[in-house]
């Protein structure tokens, strides 16, 4: 519920602003004139041609491609699109930018929720919120630059570890170095995270060792048919009766020759002194 309400919150300012923005600024703006004709050529097909003035890799135009391809069949049965290239226009490659901002406070949400699980969602959602409004975030949400996909790539990256699912968050990890190399940054930070928190699990090592035991207890009964445990408690019951005739004191029996001859031996001193 927390998050329908926040998607409907972001919602109610990112898709207004998105229309007026493409009504006021037709043409590409800033940076926008090198990322949105060369996410055109990508709509062409023209997968080898590259502006050098880009300083980014081309994972933003991918995104681009197959988000257009997701909208065409619809566009293309209402008559809103007649070709493939009529939906790689600047207003349609913005809004991508408006869905994965959306998607960025959802993500935020899911982050909040999982570090602080007593904060509450009513809570979460509002912090969520406000961090969407994030004023770098936010401007650059109604246009086509490549900060809102990498937010979002580094975010989804850095849920996926705490969530444990280290391969999905190594995937979407790539990802954002694709959308932008310096999110290589991010990525070693999540990693050296993951590393932690798996050095610190509890009791894996005494898992392992436990685990050995037991096979090699297994291996032992199969090979000789006898058990572990039993030929242990054997040896436990020799090594103490060697112990004990070991460290046990030396006794002199009754009817041992030395005992007898040594009573006539004082027998015989006595008789002497009193003869």
């Amino acid at each position: 519920m927390g998050k329908l309400a926040l998607a409907a919150i972001v919602s109610s300012w990112v898709v207004p602003i998105t229309i007026m923005v493409n009504r006021i600024v037709t043409e590409p703006y800033m940076d926008e004139i090198f990322h949105i004709p060369q996410a055109q050529q990508y709509c062409k097909g023209n997968f080898g041609s590259w502006d050098p003035m880009i300083t980014t890799p081309p994972g933003l135009y991918y995104l681009s491609l197959a988000y257009i391809a997701s909208l065409f069949p619809g566009l293309y049965c209402v008559e809103a699109a007649s070709s493939f290239l009529d939906v790689c226009s600047a207003s349609f490659l913005r809004s991508i930018n408006g869905v994965l901002a959306i998607t960025c406070s959802i993500i935020l949400y899911d982050i909040i929720i999982h570090l602080t699980p007593t904060l509450g969602d009513r809570k979460a959602m509002l912090h969520a919120a406000v961090l969407s409004l994030y004023p770098l975030h936010w401007f650059f949400t109604f246009l086509y630059y490549t900060d809102v996909a990498s937010v979002t790539a580094v975010l989804a990256m850095y849920l996926a570890s705490l969530k444990k699912n280290y391969w999905l968050s190594a995937l979407v990890g790539a990802f954002a170095v694709v959308v932008r190399q310096t999110n290589i940054i991010w990525v070693l930070f999540v990693a050296c995270i993951g590393i932690i928190d798996i050095s610190q699990m509890p009791g894996k090592g005494n898992a392992r060792t436990a685990n050995s035991d037991v096979s090699v207890e297994h291996d032992f009964t199969y090979v000789t048919g006898t058990s572990a445990k039993g030929l242990n408690l054997k040896r436990r019951k020799s090594v103490k009766t060697v112990n004990t005739s070991e460290y046990s004191l030396p006794r002199i029996s009754a009817s041992s020759p030395s005992f007898s001859s040594g009573l006539l031996e004082n027998r015989k001193i006595c008789l002497m002194k009193f003869g």
